[in-house]
C-alpha cells in the first residue's frame, strides 16, 4: 500500500485546501492528514486561527479524501509519524518549497502548486470571512509580507499592482498569486483590502485611491510624509467607515505592548526621559539612499524611534530639534530632541552611522531597558536601585513581525472597528508631523 501524508491548520477550509487534499490522495492508496493542534499553531507563530481543532478536523473529514486524521502536536513529529506509519510520500503546498527537503531521507517529498485565488470559491461558514488582499508594490517588503501572511488565518493575498507590469508579473509568478496588473481600477475590483508597500512619496496617492474605491488600507510606514496628508487620509477613512492602519510592526507585537503597559502602570514612577535608537549601515543605489525616492534616516527609520515616545509622552511637546549628518543630500544620521512640559526624549536614526540600538525609559523609581534590536522586542528588564528587584520579561518575536500588523488589520476589519488602540490616528499624525518638520527644515542643525 502506498501511503501519503500531509499536514496543515486547515482553518476556514477553502478550495485551496480541498484541491491539495484531492491531489495528495491521488498520489497513493491511503491518505493520512495531520491537523495542527491549537498549542502547536501558537508555538510555530500561526496567529488568529478562528476555528477550534475539532471544527478543523470535522472540515477535513467532510471532504471525504482523508482515510485517517491525526493531530500534529510538536515540532519534529513529522519524522516520527513517517517512520511509525510507513509513509511513502509526504505532500505539502508549494508555499513551503524546500522547507521539508530534510524529510527526503525518510520518504518522497512532493510540493504541490497552491491553488491561486481562493476568495471567490471559499468554503466558509457564515460566521467567518476571508479577507482578500492586494499588494501595491513588488519590492523587498512586499515579498516578506506575502511570506508572513501565511501565519495569519482568515486572509489571502490575491494579487499585485505595480505601474511597472514586468515587475508585477515577476512578483506574481514568484509568490504564486492569482493576478498582476498595472491598472488600478482592475486591481481594486479583485480585492477587498490593500497593503501598500510602494516608495514613501507614493503612499498618500495610493491610500486615497484605495479609500475612494471602498477598500480597507494597511500602509507601510511612514503613512505619508506630511501632517496634512495623514490628517486628510484618516478623515476620509473615518467618514467612509474604512480601516486605515499604519504598518509599524513594533506597535502590534506582544512584548512591546506589554512593556508599554508596565511603563504606564507607575512601577518605575513618573516617566522623565526616553532614549531610542535605530541605525543600520546600508550601501548602493537603493531606495533608502536616494533623494528622489524620499530616502534618508528620518524618512526611513524615525517612525520606529518616535513610537515609544508618543505612546508614553503623548503628542503635545513644546519643542523638537534635529541634528543631522548629511551625505549625498540625504541625512545619513540624525539625532532628535523633544521637550515636553515634564519630560524629555531623544532619538537617533542612521543609515550611514552605527550606534547601539536600545531603548531606555527613565522613571523616578526605576527604568526599563530594552536591548537591541528593541523594535523587535523579545526581552526587556525593569530595573531598580536594588538589583535584586530587577524583573526580566521574555517573549517570542515571530518571524519578521509583519504578521502582527496584518493580524491587527484583519481583526479591525472583522470587528468593523476602524480604531486601533495600539497606534491611534492622532499618534500616526504625530509621526508624520515630525517627519514633515524635518523635511521643511524646521530646527534642523547640520553637524
Amino acid at each position: 500500500m502506498n501511503k501519503v501524508i500531509t499536514y496543515g491548520t486547515f482553518d476556514l477550509l477553502h478550495y485551496g485546501h480541498v484541491n491539495l487534499l484531492k491531489r495528495a490522495k491521488a498520489l497513493g492508496d491511503y491518505l493520512i492528514v495531520g491537523v495542527t493542534s491549537d498549542s502547536y499553531d501558537l508555538e510555530r507563530g500561526k496567529l488568529n486561527v478562528q476555528q477550534s481543532l475539532l471544527q478543523r478536523i470535522d472540515n477535513v473529514r467532510a471532504t471525504g479524501f482523508a482515510d485517517e486524521i491525526i493531530v500534529e502536536e510538536f515540532e519534529g513529529q513529522k519524522i516520527f509519524d513517517i517512520q511509525k506509519m510507513g509513509i511513502n510520500t509526504f505532500v505539502i503546498g508549494s508555499d513551503w518549497e524546500g522547507k521539508f527537503d530534510y524529510l527526503k531521507e525518510y520518504c518522497d517529498v512532493v510540493y504541490l502548486e497552491r491553488t491561486r485565488g481562493i476568495s471567490s470559491t471559499a468554503l466558509r461558514q457564515k460566521d467567518y470571512d476571508i479577507v482578500s488582499i492586494g499588494i501595491i508594490g513588488s519590492g523587498r517588503i512586499a515579498k516578506r509580507f506575502v511570506k508572513e501572511s501565511k501565519y495569519v488565518s482568515g486572509v489571502n493575498i490575491e494579487g499585485v499592482f505595480n505601474p511597472n507590469i514586468t515587475s508585477a508579473q515577476k512578483f506574481k509568478e514568484q509568490e504564486e498569486l492569482q493576478f498582476a496588473t498595472d491598472d488600478l481600477k482592475d486591481f481594486f475590483s479583485m480585492i477587498s483590502a490593500v497593503y501598500i508597500a510602494s516608495p514613501h512619496q507614493t503612499h498618500f496617492g495610493y491610500i486615497m485611491e484605495a479609500l475612494k474605491a471602498g477598500k480597507h488600507v494597511l500602509c507601510e510606514k511612514p503613512l505619508t510624509l506630511t501632517k496634512q496628508e495623514t490628517m486628510l487620509a484618516y478623515d476620509y477613512a473615518r467618514k467612509e467607515k474604512l480601516v486605515l492602519l499604519e504598518a509599524i510592526k513594533t506597535a502590534y507585537c506582544p512584548a512591546f505592548k506589554h512593556m508599554l503597559l508596565l511603563a504606564k502602570s507607575g512601577r518605575i514612577g513618573n516617566i522623565k526621559d526616553i532614549e531610542a535608537s535605530f541605525t543600520k549601515l546600508v550601501a548602493g543605489n537603493i531606495r533608502e539612499l536616494r533623494v528622489d525616492m524620499s530616502g534618508g534616516s528620518i524618512n526611513e527609520l524615525s517612525s520606529y524611534v518616535l513610537l515609544p515616545i508618543v505612546k508614553l509622552l503623548g503628542t503635545e511637546y513644546k519643542k523638537l530639534e534635529f541634528y543631522s549628518y548629511m551625505q549625498n543630500q540625504i541625512d545619513a544620521f540624525t539625532k532628535g530632541l523633544l521637550y515636553y512640559n515634564n519630560a524629555t526624549a531623544s532619538f537617533k536614526v542612521g543609515l550611514g552611522c552605527k550606534t547601539e540600538g536600545d531603548l531606555i525609559i527613565t522613571g523616578t523609581s526605576g527604568y526599563i531597558y530594552v536591548p537591541a534590536p528593541w523594535w523587535k522586542t523579545e526581552y526587556f528588564e525593569m530595573r531598580f536601585e536594588k538589583p535584586e528587584n530587577t524583573t526580566k520579561y521574555f517573549y517570542k518575536f515571530e518571524g519578521d513581525g509583519l504578521r502582527y500588523e496584518l493580524l491587527e488589520f484583519i481583526s479591525l476589519i472583522n470587528k468593523k472597528q476602524s480604531y486601533s488602540q495600539h497606534l491611534t490616528s492622532s499618534e500616526s499624525i504625530f509621526l508624520s508631523s515630525c517627519i514633515d518638520k524635518f523635511r521643511q527644515g524646521q530646527n534642523v542643525n547640520i553637524i
